[in-house]
């Protein structure tokens, strides 16, 4: 086989096997179980232990978060659409939940570290609610948990030099250990999500 053909044939099997991890995925998400309510069962493959540095200069690690469930998002500030709309619906479904809003753990985490410091950060997501915690670090411990919880970011240059960051839109769904049981997509109805904010919070354990 030469070197062209084997490359292609290397190509066509990864995009077959991404294809087959992202339907399961789809499907699991969608289909949930009785006894999560709707909501899938934990992945290990999405998820795991962080260190980084809140809106006050704290450490903030996965341990944290661990009495209740947490709803995470990932952006930048320098951000033009997505991450103020989310952050802005984020803020009305919390505002919707009432003092049940109070269970859950909420967290935006920032992809461009380099600009996002924590002062940045806080007056940035502060503006929208204060129980929102705003994490930045390094950026190793930015990228390390990037890859631990499967979120694309790509920099992308802009014509005037400066430039603007791809990333993942996903709201992702944290179980009280640190789980992954799903997600809120960007743009998803209001009803949809506050269902599955709910299902994550009856699902808790009664400790948290």
């Amino acid at each position: 086989m030469s070197g062209l053909k084997l490359f292609r044939y290397v190509a066509w099997a990864a995009v077959v096997v991404l294809a087959v991890i992202s339907g399961v995925l789809v499907y699991q998400q969608t289909a949930g179980n009785k006894s999560t309510g709707g909501l899938i069962e934990p992945l290990a493959a999405i998820g795991g232990p962080f260190e980084l540095v809140s809106g006050t200069g704290e450490t903030v690690t996965d341990e944290t978060f661990s009495t209740k469930p947490t709803v995470m998002f990932f952006g930048f500030t320098f951000c033009p659409d997505v991450c103020p709309t989310t952050l802005s619906e984020l803020q009305g479904w919390m505002a919707e939940l009432g003092p049940d809003a109070d269970k859950l753990n909420y967290a935006f985490v920032t992809v461009d570290p380099e600009r996002d410091t924590p002062e940045v950060m806080r007056d940035y997501v502060w503006a929208f609610d204060k129980r929102i915690v705003p994490l930045t670090g390094t950026r190793e411990q930015i990228d390390a948990m990037l890859k631990a919880y499967r979120v694309y970011s790509k920099k992308v240059p802009l014509d005037d030099g400066d430039y603007t960051m791809d990333h993942s839109a996903a709201i992702y769904l944290m179980s009280a250990d640190n789980k992954f049981v799903g997600t809120i997509a960007y743009g998803e109805a209001e009803e949809n999500a506050l269902k599955k904010l709910r299902r994550l919070i009856d699902n808790a354990p009664a400790s948290s």
